[in-house]
């Protein structure tokens, strides 16, 4: 079974994606290409994971550049300090149920290139009052294969609503995890990624169509209450073309990338088709 629960695919698209120029900073003065580029996401029950990379050239085909071993990698919550222990190669890592309090402000730093890296970044509490109009789902069949008809049935209908509380207007994302091994398409004419990511920003409600699920069998439906940080790359139209090379955002001091706290809740689906 598929267990990862982290939103995290569509984000580090859009970071690597972008090819950054070897210049200077305008802010620093710091030449960009020596800067990492950070992943780290901090939940609750989950172990701190940091993977710390070189950029990627801009000729670079690959994904990701190198990840960077030999770093000592501390995260504080202003008053304990957590060493982390690289348990593979730019993977560094520490688990401590007690150390993931919501309402604290967690702070990344360690030296790299002789440069002070920082991220800081606030642990949310967990989203209140997550319903769902329904957990079982019968989804309807597709008329034909290699897309030559329409869909039948009621596709272009809300399928589910899912509500939560947020009288604060606070961030989440909606991440939707199939936990068959293997699972049967219901859409017959559909390419679309089995695990998938709506980006519902301050919104208390998200329906979801028919046409939006095109696999079957169980699936999480996981809300999380995110930070301002982690949509701001959601929601970044920056441009990856030779003419325009613009960074995208992060909150990151002398690095790239992303370092985050996110809470989430989760409800269990059961995609069925009559």
């Amino acid at each position: 079974m598929v267990k990862k629960a982290l939103p995290v695919i569509v984000i580090m698209s859009i970071i690597y994606s972008v090819m950054l120029i070897s210049a200077c900073s305008k802010d620093t003065g710091i030449s960009v290409d020596t800067q990492p580029v950070i992943e780290g996401y901090l939940i609750p029950g989950h172990p701190i994971s940091v993977k710390v990379y070189e950029q990627k050239g801009t000729a670079d085909t690959a994904t990701y550049g190198p990840l960077i071993s030999g770093l000592r990698l501390q995260v504080s919550d202003g008053a304990n300090i957590r060493t982390l222990t690289e348990t593979a190669k730019g993977t560094y890592t520490h688990a401590d149920d007690n150390f993931l309090i919501a309402g604290k402000t967690y702070k990344l730093s360690f030296t790299y290139n002789e440069l002070a890296v920082s991220a800081s970044t606030l642990m949310p509490q967990k989203p209140n009052g997550y319903t769902a109009t329904r957990t079982t789902i019968n989804l309807p069949y597709t008329t034909g294969m290699g897309g030559g008809n329409p869909v039948t049935g009621t596709d272009d209908s809300v399928a589910v609503t899912f509500k939560w509380n947020n009288t604060d207007s606070l961030y989440h994302v909606l991440t939707f995890i199939n936990d068959e091994s293997d699972p049967a398409k219901a859409n017959l004419i559909s390419n679309r990624p089995v695990n998938f990511t709506q980006n519902v920003r301050q919104a208390d409600h998200y329906d979801m169509y028919y046409r939006s699920f095109n696999y079957l069998g169980t699936y999480r439906a996981i809300l999380y209450r995110v930070n301002k940080e982690y949509t701001d790359i959601l929601t970044t139209n920056t441009s990856t073309t030779s003419q325009k090379l613009t960074n995208p955002p992060t909150n990151v001091v002398n690095g790239f990338g992303i370092f985050t706290a996110m809470r989430p809740d989760t409800i269990t689906l059961h995609l069925t088709q009559y």
